[in-house]
């Protein structure tokens, strides 16, 4: 198979992520609920991952990176602490229903999108600047879109909230082990993050990173292995937002995935990814008979709608000769009605750090 669909999870992952989730499942089991070596491992590994993952993504405390399920489960702790009913609310015309969908679950927010034409930073910077004013609660936005592979000026949105005090939530779902994501630079409030993506780890994992002074709402109450005589949840990271069992293994293939990342370097994968998907993009523009949509700079997605069959059926065809990508919306409604494909949807092809030139160029001459 060419797999060419990492934007929803990468298939080919470093061998050291399964030897590692293999590692723990034989030896491993929950950390804070026993003094015996099974635990203590648990226990040290669950403390790698977070010093690690906070040293990489700009994190003060390593007791401020949770351990999710994955973005969504990140997202919703992030929106739902800072988000109340009669709030307002800015986010971006590229949002996934990720963000929309617990925004609308608060109830009677009044949301603004900031619209602004595809691969036109300037614009959104300068709709953010306007959007953002003294009644606005909180802002939220994607760092990629993952239809489009847009990477949204980030640095000139958390600028903007700088200045208005507004708290941000950064969703990198598309960008966490492909572009820089740092925390303190942008002093987000929070980041939320898969694991199963471009950090190569288990689905199922993900992290949250807590900007410093931020009292999450815990989704979950029970047992964390602390103040187990009190009935409240504890008032501290990471404790707080981590009741019940952890993926003890799936955190191992995620701390595997990160190291995997850490040791490559973001402009070795960078480029490697560019290279691939400009081929990609080059090919179907030479073709014609094809809407293209590849965002500069060398983002690994990128989205494309035939002119003479639909996306669906482009997908079909394709997966019955070998080739793994996406078509439709990709849970991004709000996306498309920004780029005007919502009628239609898009064929998404996106890359990961395991696809090759060779695998663009055969897949270009299948379509």
């Amino acid at each position: 198979m060419i797999y060419f669909d990492s934007a929803a999870t990468t298939l080919q992952k470093p061998a050291a992520v399964p030897a590692a989730v293999a590692r723990a499942v034989a030896s491993m089991t929950t950390p804070g609920r026993g003094d015996h070596p099974a635990a203590r491992a648990a226990a040290e590994l669950m403390l790698s991952l977070r010093t690690e993952a906070a040293e990489f993504f700009g994190v003060p405390e390593p007791d401020s990176v949770i351990l999710t399920a994955n973005a969504t489960h990140g997202l919703n702790i992030a929106i739902k602490s800072l988000v109340r009913p009669g709030d307002t609310v800015v986010i971006s015309g590229y949002e996934h229903n990720a963000v929309t969908r617990p925004i609308h679950a608060v109830g009677d927010v009044q949301v603004r999108v900031v619209n602004a034409r595809l691969f036109d930073p300037a614009q959104m910077a300068e709709g953010f600047e306007k959007a953002v004013d003294e009644k606005v609660r909180a802002v939220v936005c994607t760092h990629v879109s993952n239809v489009f592979g847009y990477a949204l000026p980030m640095d000139a949105v958390a600028a903007v909230c700088r200045r208005r005090g507004v708290p941000l939530i950064v969703d990198a779902s598309q960008s966490a082990g492909i572009l820089p994501v740092d925390l303190g630079r942008w002093g987000a409030a929070y980041i939320a993050m898969p694991g199963h993506k471009g950090l190569y780890g288990p689905q199922g994992t993900g992290l949250l990173l807590c900007g410093p002074g931020q009292r999450p709402e815990a989704l979950l109450e029970g047992g964390t292995g602390s103040l187990s005589r009190q009935q409240d949840m504890p008032d501290f990271l990471p404790d707080r937002l981590e009741a019940g069992t952890q993926n003890v293994h799936g955190a191992a293939g995620l701390l595997a995935g990160l190291r995997f990342v850490r040791s490559l370097g973001l402009e070795r994968i960078a480029a490697q990814e560019a290279a691939v998907m400009g081929r990609l993009a080059e090919g179907l523009e030479r073709k014609g008979g094809y809407q293209v949509f590849a965002a500069p700079g060398g983002s690994p997605v990128l989205s494309a709608v035939p002119r003479d069959t639909p996306p669906e059926a482009l997908a079909d065809r394709l997966a019955e000769r070998g080739v793994a990508v996406r078509a439709g919306l990709h849970c991004a409604p709000l996306a498309h009605l920004t780029a005007g494909t919502s009628e239609t949807g898009t064929v998404r092809f996106s890359a990961s750090a395991f696809n090759t030139v060779e695998e663009a160029e055969e897949v270009l001459g299948l379509l």
